[in-house]
């Protein structure tokens, strides 16, 4: 299953500059990566991101993670991929801007 990690400017310079990151700050706090579903995408932008631009989408493929890889039950009994491990840039599958646009954030068409 394809998996997402939204990242700020800064998180996002982190990555791509020295390949590897610890994630954003509430990904350091709770000790794994946050990553959202096709299914809890939208949700986890309008919860976490609302009204922010310059942000970076990427995209992962959760089979890559087979031993640090947990889904866990989060908000409303859904469950999330949880990355117990360092993110790492060349593992990701894609990376595209996610814009805002009169308030929203603009996905791309094949995710939701």
């Amino acid at each position: 299953m394809i998996i997402y990690k939204i990242l700020r400017a800064n998180e996002w310079a982190i990555l791509r500059d020295n390949g590897i990151s610890m994630g954003a700050p509430i990904d350091i706090d709770d000790g794994y990566i946050h990553f959202s579903t096709a299914q809890t995408l939208e949700e986890t932008a309008n919860k976490h991101f609302s009204g922010e631009s310059d942000l970076m989408l990427l995209a992962y493929n959760d089979a890559d993670f087979p031993k640090t890889l947990i889904y866990e039950k989060s908000r409303d009994d859904l469950l999330f991929p949880h990355l117990y491990d360092k993110l790492k840039l060349d593992d990701a599958l894609w990376i595209k801007p996610l814009p805002l646009i009169n308030n929203t954030h603009l996905f791309p068409e094949d995710i939701i």
